[in-house]
């Protein structure tokens, strides 16, 4: 079977090979894959600012129909629609983290999609417990869309307390930054969504999905509009969502006085901040790493509630074969989520 892989260290070396399909064992669940989503990590990876472990099958975002069960898997069955919680690939399953759920932060974790082998690809092998059945009300696309959704989740849902008549800057407006944004709107939130010229399309998304205000950065002053949204005091809650540097000092500059940072947003590199700001604000910063295993628990029962509107993020599809024009085409943000298929 063919699969997208990264094949060493370095700028790009990510090539379609032809590997040996993965068995099933004993305790583990076989899974053909249906859509795999193109995430900003696996480009951090392609570039090489994301700690990745070669060679090794790129993905993680994923849907599937389950096609094999070894003999001791005792709740997954041939044929349940499945999504897959990949970031728990690899942990030791016995520290502090673990055993709270946090297990992000486990020193011997490692993710499908940069640590052991993803999703892009024809089928995967994974342990029982990774493995979530989906609503029957849900599709596979959208069903792909669980672990980005869980991001939002605990950035939006679980960190700090966000209100309804908050006001909310979402400064990036990729598909995480969507999904953000669509937990925001769901809340009653007056949401201010910033992007740059260059995000254009997916800040027409954004106007779509419910943002009150849409700023293009590059044709309008945002602390000027900032200013005249919330007569002169700032932003309740900031949400970093862009990973860039004159973003993060964006929304630094736009929180009122005692307001909220989110840091959603990987960076990939080293910055330089006025951080006094934070100090004259006195401002909360809260860091969002991905999500726990209580977010998860809570991203199934609001697929099965089906309340946030997931279609509108999903712009494209295209065969794995045509993935270095959707790799591009993330990078050119010229789309919003792009989910990939075997073929």
């Amino acid at each position: 079977m063919l699969a997208l892989m990264k094949t060493k260290k370095g700028y790009g070396n990510v090539v379609c090979s032809n590997i040996v399909e993965p068995e099933c064992t004993e305790e583990t669940v076989k899974i053909k894959v249906a859509y795999s989503g193109i995430c900003g990590t696996d480009l951090h990876v392609f570039h090489d600012t994301f700690k990745s472990y070669p060679p090794v099958i790129l993905g993680h975002e994923f849907s599937g129909v389950v096609s094999e069960v070894g003999e001791k898997v005792k709740k997954i069955k041939i044929g349940d629609r499945v999504t897959v919680l990949g970031s728990t690939a690899v942990t030791c399953g016995t520290c502090s983290y673990c055993k709270s759920g946090n297990y992000m932060f486990c020193n011997n974790r490692r993710g499908m999609g940069h640590g052991v082998n993803g999703s892009f690809t024809e089928y995967v092998v994974v342990r029982e417990d990774m493995v979530y059945k989906i609503p029957d009300n849900i599709s596979l696309e959208e069903a792909s869309l669980s672990e980005p959704l869980a991001c939002a989740v605990q950035a939006i849902e679980e960190l700090t307390n966000i209100q309804l008549g908050d006001t909310v800057l979402l400064s990036g407006p990729g598909p995480i930054g969507l999904l953000c944004l669509s937990l925001l709107v769901q809340k009653g939130c007056k949401v201010i969504v910033a992007g740059t010229s260059s995000d254009d399309f997916r800040l027409k998304i954004a106007q779509d999905l419910g943002a009150d205000l849409i700023v293009d950065v590059n044709n309008e002053d945002l602390e000027t509009v900032i200013s005249k949204e919330t007569n002169g005091l700032g932003v309740d809650v900031a949400v970093e969502c862009a990973g860039a540097e004159a973003s993060i000092s964006s929304c630094l500059h736009s929180l009122k006085k005692l307001g909220k940072y989110i840091q959603v947003g990987i960076t990939g590199n080293e910055i330089t901040l006025d951080f006094d700001i934070v100090l004259y604000k006195q401002l909360q910063l809260f860091g969002s790493l991905a999500h726990s295993m209580k977010t998860w628990e809570r991203v199934m029962q609001i697929l099965e509630q089906k309340k946030v509107n997931l279609s509108p993020i999903i712009t494209h599809k295209l065969p794995l074969s045509d993935w270095e024009k959707a790799f591009k085409m993330c990078e050119q943000k010229s789309c919003g989520k792009v989910l990939l298929y075997y073929g």
